[in-house]
């Protein structure tokens, strides 16, 4: 793979090459990126989707888009320091090309931004509940009507290929979705493959899908344009990833291993003391003790605990990703950056004290029963109403239910089985926890 192609600024239905030396740097392209996904109303819709803690009003536990921005901020340190070295080892990228250290945070922080925009509510147990409807619920029965590929996009539904159609996706009278420069849906792309073969091999690129099979056409154009390497047999789509979707994982990486364990520490569901025998294994190298000590609050210690950790966290992803640069340009690096990190060990046992504390807590659990209810209440009715307008059956009660949905989402189409139920799956995936639940209600006569 070659920098200068994996750092394209073409979009979908560009007729013109975009060079990045003819750009205006008060108006760069990779940059308008960050600025049309952060206006999107599916990131807006962020705001209101778990992170981990559900529905919390509290001041200091964090949403999807309290994440997504924090991620971005991350990434776009690991750009640019990534960026100033690629630079400083490759200078004719700024001498023919153009390129300057910040395009690579700017692109970096956009994927970051994005990262999470495909997420249904509810959480990670949303994407199951999702899967588990098609799987071993009523959709079932939708099997017969759908290829091998198409069935496994519903049963293993997945945030980051819807995540993929939110950015990418034509609709009416919108061409190419939010229209993100290619080399963002590249960094954008952690698992560049279809839904089938399921995991063919242990590369961290192949552990789960990036893209539906209504999106097939146009995520094969991105990984030519930006020059991906292909890895899989014929008849199957699959590539080695992105250089910097390696930075973007990182930096989700860093932030919901340490910001989880924060936000579990602030809810005294995880004991302080855990903050010191933990995180000081992260810091120890840059704490101030006196300025620590000064410290009088609970909140301020783990917050400037919270802020050396992940700052030796990015420092070491960056020493990581350097070192093995030419093997990732080459397809040759099947982990992700933290998983060859230094700190690997300390992470790990930061992660195992918030799933035991935190994502297994009863407030958690509920959450997710709760939300498996509403999912599968949602699809059902929407499914069986949208399937049979499209069919010419409609009932008044078909009618009355799709005139729940947004204006954008009843447009009816006399698509494929598999168009339809993506269609819908798409609309469930875009509800807000308590728009999910508003709707759950009033299906059930609650409201």
């Amino acid at each position: 793979m070659k920098w200068e192609e994996l750092m394209s600024l073409k979009r979908q239905g560009d007729t013109s090459k975009r060079l990045r030396k003819e750009q205006d740097d008060t108006r760069l392209g990779f940059e308008v990126d960050y600025d049309r996904i952060i206006f999107s109303s599916a990131f807006r819709g962020l705001q209101d989707k778990t992170q981990v803690i559900p529905l919390s009003k509290t001041d200091f536990v964090h949403t999807r888009l309290t994440h997504s921005l924090e991620v971005s901020v991350v990434g776009r340190s690991l750009g640019r320091l990534v960026g100033k070295q690629i630079l400083e080892k490759y200078p004719y990228l700024t001498e023919i090309h153009g390129y300057h250290m910040n395009d690579f945070g700017a692109v970096v922080a956009a994927a970051a931004l994005s990262h999470d925009i495909g997420n249904p509510p509810f959480g990670h147990s949303g994407e199951k509940a999702i899967g588990e409807y098609f799987k071993t619920g009523n959709g079932q029965r939708f099997k017969a009507a759908l290829s091998d590929k198409e069935w496994q996009d519903f049963i293993d539904f997945e945030g980051n290929a819807n995540g993929f159609s939110v950015l990418a996706s034509d609709r009416e009278g919108v061409e190419g979705g939010l229209r993100i420069s290619y080399a963002t849906l590249g960094a954008f792309m952690k698992y560049p493959k279809e839904s089938l073969p399921k995991k063919p091999t242990s590369k961290i690129c192949d552990k789960k899908y990036g893209f539906f099979q209504q999106d097939k056409a146009f995520f094969e154009d991105v990984a030519k344009e930006v020059g991906l390497i292909a890895n899989k047999s014929v008849g199957d789509i699959g590539f080695e990833r992105h250089p910097l979707a390696y930075l973007v994982e990182a930096a989700d990486d860093i932030c919901y291993t340490i910001i989880d364990f924060e936000d579990g520490i602030n809810l005294g569901l995880i004991q302080e003391e855990f903050a010191l025998e933990y995180l000081i294994k992260l810091v120890k190298k840059g704490i101030d003790p006196k300025k620590y000590n000064e410290l009088t609050t609970k909140e301020d210690r783990i917050s400037y605990l919270r802020a050396l950790a992940i700052g030796s966290l990015i420092g070491d992803a960056v020493k990581v990703f350097m070192e093995n640069e030419e093997a990732i340009l080459n397809g040759n690096f099947p982990f992700s950056l933290m998983d060859k990190s230094q700190y690997k060990a300390q992470m790990e046992d930061i992660i195992q004290i918030s799933i035991k504390n935190v994502y297994q807590s009863k407030e958690v659990i509920e959450k997710e029963v709760v939300g498996y209810q509403v999912i599968n209440t949602l699809l059902d009715k929407f499914c069986t109403a949208y399937i049979n307008k499209t069919n010419g059956i409609a009932s008044n009660y078909d009618n009355l239910m799709l005139k729940l949905l947004p204006e954008r989402f009843q447009v009816i189409k006399d698509d494929t089985m598999y168009h339809k139920l993506l269609h819908i799956c798409h609309f469930v995936s875009l509800l807000t926890d308590g728009k999910a639940l508003q709707l759950f209600d009033t299906i059930n006569g609650k409201k």
